[in-house]
């Protein structure tokens, strides 16, 4: 199973202050060292946290591959086909969101969407779709010519989230609260559930799958039993444990329950 690590929160810090430090750039070796596959960043269309300078820093200098999570607005994909990342993951985008919430309606945008994708590969990028764990969007994906899909795990997440820990990742998960711990229990393999049918249907059609979003070091579990998945894409439960234990130990703890 390959690690991909979000160093987003990175620049979310540094924001906070609006000043230079910490650098993202910085942790592109240190997330090397410890055992990591690829870094992935997102250039959101508000720059709220990576911003241009970063990307294309990162880019030059990673010593693993890059992903770069983006949106379909013409601006952003220019910039993305200029840089040429190891892959452009394609999300859907609100300014209005904490974090990106659900998949890629790849069905409602399945012209915009494809023309993307061959821009994207004609830069020689491979791309990937962000996609909920249904198989009208897996079929999608495959029909406009994308090399992969990244499953949503955020349903999965926040009901892990709202059994053992009683806090739901996202404020629109509180309402969930109500249900009986046995509801819960069901919704929970329910997810599970979508995300191997999803992970099987890509699978069939030649699709790479990866996964991610609300991962962390307790609920992580449940999806590595599921066949298909072959790359985690893991961020803010990361950046948040090397607060404690510095960011190279933190890679590694997720390295070890990646391969153990």
């Amino acid at each position: 199973m390959r690690l991909g690590v979000n160093i987003d929160h990175i620049a979310v810090l540094r924001e906070a202050r609006k000043i230079n430090d910490p650098d993202p750039l910085d942790a592109l070796g240190i997330v090397g060292r410890a055992g990591a596959d690829q870094i992935t960043i997102h250039l959101r269309e508000d720059r709220r946290h990576i911003n241009d300078y970063d990307a294309q820093r990162i880019i030059q200098n990673a010593p693993l591959p890059v992903n770069m999570e983006c949106s379909l607005d013409p601006g952003i994909i220019e910039i993305v086909c200029r840089l040429q990342p190891h892959r452009a993951t394609l999300v859907p985008e609100r300014r209005e969101e904490v974090t990106t919430e659900g998949g890629l309606d790849v069905v409602g945008q399945l012209d915009r969407i494809s023309q993307v994708v061959q821009e994207l590969r004609q830069a020689q990028i491979d791309v990937s779709l962000f996609v909920d764990p249904n198989l009208d969007a897996i079929g999608a994906s495959a029909e406009v010519g994308a090399d992969m899909v990244e499953l949503h795990t955020g349903e999965y997440a926040n009901i892990y989230a709202m059994l053992y820990t009683n806090l739901p990742h996202t404020p629109h998960a509180i309402q969930s609260l109500q249900l009986p711990r046995p509801q819960l229990k069901a919704r929970l393999m329910e997810a599970l559930e979508a995300l191997e049918h999803s992970a099987i249907q890509a699978g069939k059609l030649g699709l790479i799958v990866a996964a991610g979003h609300g991962l962390n070091y307790q609920n992580v579990e449940g999806i590595l039993r599921i066949p298909n998945i072959e790359e985690l894409n893991i961020g803010q439960s990361i950046i948040a444990r090397s607060v404690w234990v510095g960011l190279e130990q933190a890679v590694r703890e997720m390295v070890a329950l990646l391969h153990g």
